[in-house]
C-alpha cells in the first residue's frame, strides 16, 4: 500500500483540529479495532499505534482499510528510517518517534507523511523544526509541564509542539492554553484497566473528556459543555 495522497496535509488538519492524539500501546493486537471504535465514538480522529505492539505494521494497515477516511491511524515508537519506510507502505498517515532522528524525517517529507518527532531541549526542538517536523512532539513532558510550552512560545511561535507523557484529564487544557497544537494522550485516555475489562466506553468517555477540555481550553466549547 502507498502513502495516501495529501495524507500528511489532511493528517495535520486532523490532529489541530481536534487536538488529541490517542497513543494505543497495549499488548494484544486484538483489542486494538475495539479501542479504536471507542476512540472514535468519542471524537478522536489520530490514532497513533505504537510499534510495541506486537505485530503493529500489519495492524496499522488492516486499520487503514477499516476505518472511516477522516480517521487518521500513525504510527509511534518510530526510530529508523526503514521502520518509517514500512509503515509508510502499510498506510500510516503520519508518523510519531519518541527521538530525534533526521531520517525518519526525510523519509516522511519524501512520502508526503506527517512527522513528529521527540525532543525535549530547545535546540533539539528548533533542530527538528529546521530538518522538516511537522509537529514537535515534547517527549517526556512529564518533567517539564505547561510552563515550558509557554516559555518556547514565545521565542519560537511559528513551531507546533505536542507534549506526550505527563497529560491526564486533569491538565490537558493546561497544555492547550499554554501553547500546544495538539496533546499525545496515553494511558490516561486508553486506560488499560478499562480495556482488559472490556469497558470500552470507558474509553470513549476519555475521549470526550480530552476533546472538550482541548475545545475549552481554546474557548471553542459550547455554553455549559
Amino acid at each position: 500500500m502507498s502513502a495516501v495522497p495529501h495524507a500528511r496535509a489532511s493528517a495535520l488538519a486532523a490532529i489541530e483540529s481536534t487536538g488529541v492524539v490517542a497513543v494505543v500501546r497495549l499488548s494484544a493486537a486484538a483489542q486494538v479495532y475495539d479501542v479504536a471504535h471507542a476512540l472514535m465514538a468519542g471524537g478522536v480522529r489520530a490514532i497513533e499505534v505504537t510499534m510495541t505492539v506486537p505485530g503493529a505494521i500489519v495492524l496499522i494497515e488492516q486499520l487503514c482499510g477499516a476505518l472511516p477516511s477522516n480517521v487518521f491511524v500513525g504510527a509511534g515508537t518510530v526510530t529508523d528510517d526503514e521502520t518509517a519506510g514500512a509503515v509508510i507502505r502499510a498506510g500510516a498517515t503520519f508518523v510519531v518517534s519518541p527521538v530525534l532522528r533526521p531520517a525518519v524525517i526525510e523519509t516522511c517529507r519524501r512520502h508526503d507523511v506527517a512527522v513528529v518527532p521527540g525532543c525535549l531541549t530547545p535546540t533539539e526542538i528548533v533542530t527538528a523544526w529546521e530538518a522538516g517536523a511537522d509537529v514537535v512532539k515534547v517527549f517526556p513532558a512529564t518533567s517539564l509541564g505547561p510552563a515550558f510550552f509557554k516559555d518556547m512560545r514565545g521565542p519560537l511561535p511559528q513551531i507546533r509542539l505536542m507534549p506526550t507523557g505527563g497529560v491526564t484529564r486533569e491538565n490537558a487544557g493546561e497544555w492547550i492554553r499554554a501553547g500546544a497544537v495538539a496533546i499525545g494522550v496515553g494511558t490516561a485516555l486508553v486506560d488499560q484497566k478499562a480495556v482488559a475489562a472490556g469497558r470500552f466506553e470507558a474509553i470513549a468517555d476519555n475521549a470526550r473528556h480530552f476533546i472538550r477540555a482541548v475545545q475549552q481550553a481554546r474557548g471553542l466549547a459550547a455554553s455549559g459543555a
